[in-house]
């Protein structure tokens, strides 16, 4: 693997366990696809480093776990600010 992709994992990874963000969040700052921060984590970063991965897993099972919770909250607030615009 080339080294430069493999110095984005772990900036991702350290990234991650600092913040506690989701794979969304991150592609805000790293400027690269959900896609590639998905394949990332998920499967170099076993390849890597196997004991920094488990750890970085265990926060996305986490954010897979509550996404329809949020997704349930960012519609409610959707409607909410668009009823206060139509008053």
């Amino acid at each position: 693997m080339k080294r430069d992709i493999e110095l984005r994992v772990f900036s991702e990874a350290e990234f991650i366990l600092r913040n506690k963000c989701t794979v969304r969040e991150m592609t805000k700052y790293f400027y690269v696809s959900k896609s590639t921060i998905h394949n990332d984590l998920s499967k170099r970063l076993e390849k890597i480093n196997h004991s920094l991965y488990c750890r970085v897993n265990e926060i996305l099972k986490y954010n897979y776990s509550v996404k329809h919770i949020r997704g349930g909250n960012s519609t409610k607030k959707k409607y909410l600010k668009n009823k206060l615009k139509s008053k």
